[in-house]
């Protein structure tokens, strides 16, 4: 017994610290208790595929070798950083709402007086390792020290593009509170937040931080840091509501139904943040594609076009075979299409969503170039948001007939 309980010590010695902790005591009973444990796992609110598999993980690893594809996937310049200090983020926002998007998934949300920061990642790469792992591919915009005071750090999930080490130690040294789906607090105990900080919450539970009500609310992903995937930290999006405003951060997800209900029970929101990067064919249930974000948005809002909706998720790591400009580019259609107002920050810009959201595609002056296939240039007949481009490109609609070369928009070429 005493030299099984050695191995097991030993393990978990050689075990990185950036994997975090697995859940137990207390913490693990109550996963176990939710009604969203099922069979030993956390479940999705709708059928999941996570991973690739069999001639698809083929595939798709080819696809990562192919030299143009490579190439496409990265900026052809330097992506332009908005000069954000300090000074502008102590002004507090004339109308109680700012967003500042500091890249990926990152939102500094300055709310009715309150200043909460989602999926906060400084560091250099999304990975265990310094040496290894998708690497920036832009700077942060300031320093972590720069913000300011963060009365409350929301986290979606666990997986590093998400929650990174460095930046949550570095938080660990202040006094702000930190809202996160069940489990997810082993790891940030272990690396040094202290219990009484954390609010840990299952879906559709909510709590208090001043004056502001956030609440955890369905998303459909999954979970791990480590080795083993146990499915023992739950996912989450989140509604966070102020005396004045409200708003959506969808965290990581794929497409579901459930976003009807989330804008029934805590919509409509001033402005959401959506997930539309790091899409692809191998992996259609737990990302969207922006036209699938698109569809998110108006079904938070009620059905129809309100608010302001940002796209995160994208520009800042290389994680997916898609062209490094495609979803900044294809969220701005989608919006078009519908009428919908979409805020097109650079990384570190704030705005203000109720006056005049920055909408200038400044990925172009740095982007390869790149189809369109899904937006033909002349469509009076166009449906208000297209269906997913396959990959011989066709006019939607079903009588639609294949588009010509002439017809396709090379956003790059513009």
């Amino acid at each position: 017994m005493t030299g099984s309980r050695s191995l097991s010590s030993g393990l978990r010695a050689l075990r990185p610290v950036a994997f975090g902790a697995d859940p137990s005591g207390e913490r693990l009973a109550r996963i176990r208790r939710s009604p969203h444990f099922a069979d030993g796992a956390f479940v999705n609110p709708e059928g999941t595929r996570t991973r690739p598999s069999g001639g698809s993980a083929l595939e798709l690893a080819k696809s990562y070798f192919r030299k143009d594809d490579r190439v496409r996937r990265a900026p052809a310049g330097t992506v332009p950083v908005h000069p954000t200090t300090y000074a502008d983020l102590a002004r507090p926002p004339a109308t109680g709402l700012r967003l500042t998007w500091m890249g990926h998934s990152s939102v500094l949300a300055e709310i009715d007086g309150h200043r909460v920061l989602f999926d906060p990642v400084w560091g250099e790469r999304c990975s265990p390792f310094d040496f290894a792992g998708p690497k920036r591919l832009h700077p942060v915009p300031l320093p972590l020290a720069a913000l300011g005071p963060v009365d409350v750090v929301v986290i979606s999930h666990d997986h590093y593009d998400h929650l990174d080490l460095p930046t949550i130690k570095a938080l660990a040294g202040t006094d702000t509170v930190f809202a996160i789906p069940l489990g997810v607090g082993a790891h940030l105990e272990r690396w040094g937040v202290s219990a009484d900080r954390l609010r840990e919450l299952d879906w559709h539970e909510s709590t208090k931080v001043g004056g502001i009500t956030l609440t955890a609310t369905p998303a459909r992903h999954f979970c791990g840091r480590g080795l083993r995937n146990t499915q023992h930290t739950l996912w989450a999006s989140w509604s966070v509501a102020g005396d004045e405003h409200r708003i959506y951060h969808s965290g990581d997800t794929g497409y579901f139904e459930g976003f009807k209900d989330i804008g029934a029970e805590h919509g409509p929101f001033d402005a959401t943040m959506i997930q539309i990067g790091a899409y692809s064919e191998f992996w259609p249930d737990i990302h969207m594609t922006p036209e699938e974000g698109m569809r998110a948005h108006l079904d938070l809002q009620g059905g129809r076009p309100g608010g302001v909706m940002m796209p995160i998720h994208w520009a800042t790591f290389n994680l997916a075979p898609h062209p490094w400009a495609e979803p900044g580019e294809w969220t701005k259609d989608a919006g078009e299409e519908v009428g919908q107002a979409v805020a097109l920050p650079r990384p570190g810009e704030p705005f203000e969503p109720s006056k005049n959201p920055p909408a200038d595609p400044w990925w172009r002056a740095v982007s390869t170039p790149f189809e369109r296939p899904w937006r033909r240039v002349e469509r009076p007949e166009a449906s208000p948001v297209a269906e997913r481009a396959d990959a011989s490109p066709v006019a939607e609609g079903p009588d639609a007939s294949p588009v010509a070369e002439g017809d396709l928009d090379l956003a790059g070429d513009r």
